[in-house]
């Protein structure tokens, strides 16, 4: 599916009386059970900014990923620190990354990496909600027991989100996908939601990924891993990766929607006095969202990945790894101006233990492969000089190998909060370029250390969005978006 095709997409327009009288879910048929969550930011225009990115792709790697199996080797350290991979060379002249990663080599003239970001927490909650947040303080009310409250800082897709245009075409101006962020114990990590913005400001959650047993990691189902090498789950991973089930109830066509909002009047009369409320407000945008992608088969299509032509599907890998990058890819040609990718269910990238065989076997190679398609179609589609793809987790990893040897037969490395490498691409990002560097253990920032205050304003600066840009709460009290300055060495 080429840019053209999907950029002229609109959505049918539905009027706001008519979504006002869409007052019951189960009415319409929204297939709830993928869209649990039909929430769209208020959306502003901005003023002129520094950059000229419309898009900003950001790729979670929840867990954290090791620097040093990654953009950050150090084949020279010591046994112990030493990891297994050797490093090659980039397109670019003295730039090496994994082996294992040969495909992003092959296209670093797109794309540049940050070696020294560093912010204070071991915690993989509290490292969550510092870089999905992109602010690494905790705000008062703050408990860091896995669960998002309303005092929480606004997530950077919930800030961008408020700012930016909104879609000419009725889609969420933030979406993220294919599954929330929840705990194997069953809290939801906090920091990706609207928090003092409200919960109306939340980002759009497309949920193709069902949450499942929580134990089974990886990119399902050729490259699935329990997450305990030695204490495998006893029940097999039976995830199946799904599109939104964004159809009209049986019998519920086109042509009969009109007449079976008119039953639902009622309701209208009920809610009309309630017009000016910022509930019913929200209510109304969350509704106009769902009905105008109902009425649309072409932006209905647009997120049946696991359907789509298998060359593509071949070149993206058909795995969720893929198929999130794919509809990540044609939510970004369609026009939504945020976009995150939780790459793998919660703690996917925690390499405690077998660390060596996960990457090379099960991490790596669909994680290498959807990325470098992704920039290929960008690329061939005139959409990666307006796009910016920003790919971190919550932290790196420690220096020295550990071993847990009553969960997995080989070493790993633990969380470290203290360094990590960040990857950014696309047409806003000076193509192979490093920024900072580590120390000679991959400790530690040695140069010009960054925090997620700085990748947060790299992606607003990118965006357009200007320094002095503030959000209002719902009191009118306004709140600076910028807490940092952005990353200036990567931006052309």
């Amino acid at each position: 599916m080429d840019h053209k095709s999907i950029s002229c997409w609109q959505h049918s327009y539905i009027s706001r009386r008519t979504a006002v009288q869409a007052g019951a879910m189960g009415v319409l048929g929204l297939g709830s059970n993928h869209l649990s969550a039909l929430r769209a930011a208020d959306s502003g225009q901005i003023a002129a900014g520094g950059g000229t990115a419309k898009t900003c792709i950001y790729i979670f790697l929840s867990g954290g990923l090791s620097q040093h199996e990654s953009f950050d080797l150090k084949p020279n350290a010591p046994d112990g620190i030493r990891g297994e991979f050797k490093p090659i060379s980039t397109a670019t002249p003295g730039t090496q990354i994994c082996e294992h990663l040969p495909e992003l080599a092959k296209r670093s003239n797109h794309w540049g990496v940050v070696r020294s970001l560093t912010h204070p927490t071991n915690s993989h909650t509290r490292g969550h909600f510092f870089m999905l947040t992109g602010r690494s303080t905790t705000p008062t009310g703050y408990k860091g027991d896995r669960q998002p409250r309303p005092t929480d800082w606004p997530s950077i897709m919930s800030v961008a989100g408020d700012v930016v245009p909104a879609p000419r075409n009725n889609l969420p101006p933030a979406i993220v996908l294919p599954e929330r962020l929840v705990h194997w114990s069953g809290g939801v990590i906090p920091g990706a939601y609207g928090g003092q913005m409200g919960s109306h400001r939340d980002p759009f959650f497309i949920e193709a990924s069902p949450y499942g047993n929580p134990l089974w990691r990886g990119a399902y189902p050729e490259y699935t891993f329990p997450n305990t090498t030695n204490k495998p789950p006893e029940q097999p991973d039976a995830r199946v990766y799904q599109a939104p089930n964004l159809q009209f109830a049986p019998g519920l066509t086109r042509n009969r929607l009109n007449g079976r909002l008119g039953l639902l009047q009622t309701i209208d009369e009920q809610r009309r006095r309630m017009e000016d409320s910022a509930v019913v407000q929200s209510y109304d945008r969350e509704r106009q969202n769902a009905i105008s992608m109902l009425a649309s088969p072409r932006i209905r299509n647009a997120f049946d990945v696991t359907n789509a032509d298998p060359k593509i599907q071949e070149r993206y890998g058909a795995n969720s790894f893929g198929w999130s990058l794919l509809m990540a890819y044609r939510l970004t040609a369609a026009g939504v101006p945020l976009v995150q990718i939780n790459l793998g269910n919660n703690e996917t990238w925690d390499t405690h233990g077998n660390s060596f065989y996960r990457f090379r076997e099960k991490l790596f190679p669909p994680t290498d492969r959807a990325i470098s398609a992704l920039l290929d179609d960008l690329q061939s589609s005139g959409l990666l000089d307006t796009t910016m793809i920003v790919m971190a987790g919550e932290f790196g990893r420690t220096p020295k190998l550990e071993y847990m040897r009553e969960s997995y037969p080989g070493p790993g490395r633990g969380h470290w909060g203290s360094v990590q490498s960040v990857f950014f691409a696309g047409g806003a990002i000076r193509g192979g370029t490093v920024v900072g560097s580590s120390d000679a253990t991959g400790g530690y920032p040695a140069t010009n250390p960054k925090t997620p205050e700085n990748m947060a304003a790299t992606l607003y600066h990118a965006l357009g969005i200007p320094h002095t840009a503030v959000w209002n709460d719902d009191v009118g009290r306004p709140h600076q978006v910028y807490h940092g300055e952005p990353i200036h060495e990567l931006l052309g």
